[in-house]
């Protein structure tokens, strides 16, 4: 009977019916076709982008060490001759020590700051974490003006320091305000889980606060203590904002790698010693991975939460401790932008706005704040579609076996080589004339793309934080509903990560205002950006226009930070208003 019914079926016009589906089938067939081959295609170009502005850089900053101006190998004479340099051992030694020293002072003071916020009930936890944060929104130049007026030869405070402050002490001060955001982000994170349960056993022993906090929370938070001290020396041993600024005679290698590029033009010697300052970075970022595979949760199936109770002994002298370490951040904000508003800090205190008045000073006049919004607008436009879209294309899509490794090796590498570096790197790599995108040189274009490079790794890894709380259903359901992944991506993705699309943007602009290190050898007097401007104009005796180009900075990504988190916030307070909708 079926097979009458199939035999019958060609005289009732049925292979039209046939025919038609399988075009319907096969029109499907190929959307899904082309629609994989542009996802393989979009993996490939990230490769390039990512090949071009990092492993380019790294690759002829190399070259530029171990071969011979005429391109022969040069083997180890290059790395000897400097170390046999009668001021490279004792420099070197200088660096290592303001580092590790930076380190043991910043990370004790975070680690009483974050312990303040997450394991205390002092009031006003977020104004707190909001000015422990704010020295992220300034440039690293900032805290050595602030110092000079402090502690300068004519500083409020000259007396305290007399005149010691161009030298250790005024880069030990400048670092730990400089790097203690960076080790309090870490600590917070390590402090802000605890399982109840530990302490509530500690009690029932009879347990001192202080035999406790030694037992159970010190152990719990070690890798994070070890992660920040990592990060704060990698930091400061590559910085060169703060040493250029109050260093004086005492030199570090970030300081000598700029003066052997930009003053001496010994590219060579600026590459070697930019190698070296490789080496500390690599090291952090192999060492905090091997923490991370050593670690283990904190907190399991069967945990408590722990919630601090309040105990006014403890909350008073953590409250204590948070107020001085906030006002000594204030201090020296507050400071910096004084002077820019004062005629002669300090002894002519009337207000003026002269030191805004760019264009009759050095280092780059109105231009260099214009084009430093420029760069900030285009480094977090670009940046956030470029890195978020990456993340996708990574974890919510499929390719080649090969080019996912490959991608993710690039997309964590930014973050273990230094800005200095990779801004020596692009020089030597983009200004090459046999570099087809030579036309890049001294262009916003190039400053754009070596900023987003800069700060890939953090950005990235915002946006495959956001991506795995995403159920892999959506992607399944596009899938069998054929619909176009790009499609799904605009519709449904996009619109849930808004929050951390934001964060990212947020995080690329104040990133890029405030940068030196990795633009300092890419800009045209065109394209002078505002915090090299700070640089210039403080090398021309001209401290009181740098104070004021770096207040600007300061209060250009304040602005934005405040916009970008309102953004979030309304726009989380409507997708919970929305489900509650949905829910009743």
């Amino acid at each position: 009977m079926n097979s009458t019914a199939t035999t019958a079926m060609p005289d009732l016009g049925t292979p039209s019916l046939h025919s038609g589906g399988a075009n319907a089938v096969n029109r499907t067939q190929g959307k899904a076709d082309r629609s994989q081959l542009l996802v393989t295609g979009l993996k490939w170009l990230l490769l390039a982008v990512l090949l071009l502005g990092m492993a380019g850089p790294l690759v002829f900053i190399l070259m530029q060490a171990v071969l011979t101006p005429e391109g022969r190998w040069a083997g180890l004479q290059p790395f000897t001759a400097l170390f046999s340099n009668i001021n490279f051992l004792p420099m070197l030694g200088r660096s290592l020590w303001v580092s590790f020293s930076t380190a043991l002072v910043t990370v004790p003071l975070a680690y009483i700051f974050a312990y303040a916020l997450q394991r205390t009930c002092i009031p006003l936890k977020p104004v707190w974490r909001g000015i422990g944060l704010l020295p992220l929104l300034a440039p690293s130049l900032l805290p050595g003006i602030a110092l000079i007026y402090l502690f300068g030869n004519q500083g409020l405070f000259k007396e305290w320091m007399d005149g010691s402050i161009y030298g250790f002490w005024g880069i030990l001060l400048g670092e730990v305000f400089y790097t203690f955001p960076h080790a309090l982000m870490i600590l917070l994170s390590a402090l802000s889980q605890a399982d109840g349960r530990l302490y509530d056993a500690a009690a029932a022993m009879g347990s001192s606060r202080w035999r406790t906090f030694k037992s159970v929370t010190l152990p719990a938070t070690r890798y994070g203590i070890f992660g920040a001290f990592c990060l704060v020396f990698t930091l400061t041993i590559t910085d060169f904002g703060v040493p250029k600024i109050v260093g004086g005679a005492y030199s570090v290698l970030a300081v000598e790698a700029y003066k052997a590029v930009v003053g001496q033009q010994q590219f060579g010697r600026g590459a070697l010693i930019g190698l070296l300052l490789l080496v500390p970075a690599v090291l952090t970022f192999a060492v905090d991975a091997w923490l991370q595979r050593r670690q283990r949760a904190q907190m399991s199936s069967r945990s408590e939460s722990y919630v601090p109770r309040p105990d006014w002994r403890r909350d008073g002298a953590n409250l204590m401790a948070v107020t001085i370490l906030a006002a000594a951040i204030l201090i020296m904000i507050a400071v910096a932008i004084g002077a820019s508003l004062v005629k002669l800090w300090p002894y002519n205190l009337q207000l003026t706005l002269q030191h805004y008045d760019f264009d009759n000073m050095d280092g780059g006049g109105w231009l260099a704040y214009w084009n430093s919004l420029r760069l900030a607008c285009g480094t977090s436009i670009a940046g956030t579609l470029v890195i978020f879209t990456g993340a996708w294309l990574m974890e919510k899509t499929r390719g080649p076996a090969l080019l996912g490794p490959m991608l993710r090796f690039l997309c964590f590498l930014p973050m273990a080589v230094p800005g200095l570096v990779l801004g020596l790197g692009t020089l030597l790599f983009f200004n090459h004339p046999a570099n087809p995108f030579n036309f890049l040189y001294g262009t916003m274009a190039l400053l754009v793309v070596c900023s987003v490079v800069h700060f890939y790794t953090t950005a990235h890894l915002t946006a495959v934080t956001a991506l795995k709380q995403l159920d892999p259903e959506f992607e399944a359901a596009s899938l069998s509903l054929k619909v176009p992944l790009l499609k799904t991506f605009v519709r449904i993705t996009v619109p849930l990560c808004l929050p951390a699309l934001l964060e990212i943007f947020r995080y690329l602009f104040v990133s890029s205002m405030t940068t030196v290190s990795a633009v300092i050898f890419l800009y045209r007097p065109d394209t002078v950006l505002a915090s090299v401007a700070v640089l210039n104009m403080d090398d021309a005796g001209d401290v009181g226009p740098a104070a004021a180009m770096s207040t600007l900075i300061l209060l250009t990504s304040a602005a934005a930070s405040l916009l970008m988190h309102a953004a979030g916030s309304r726009w989380i307070a409507r997708a919970q208003a929305w489900r509650g909708a949905r829910a009743h």
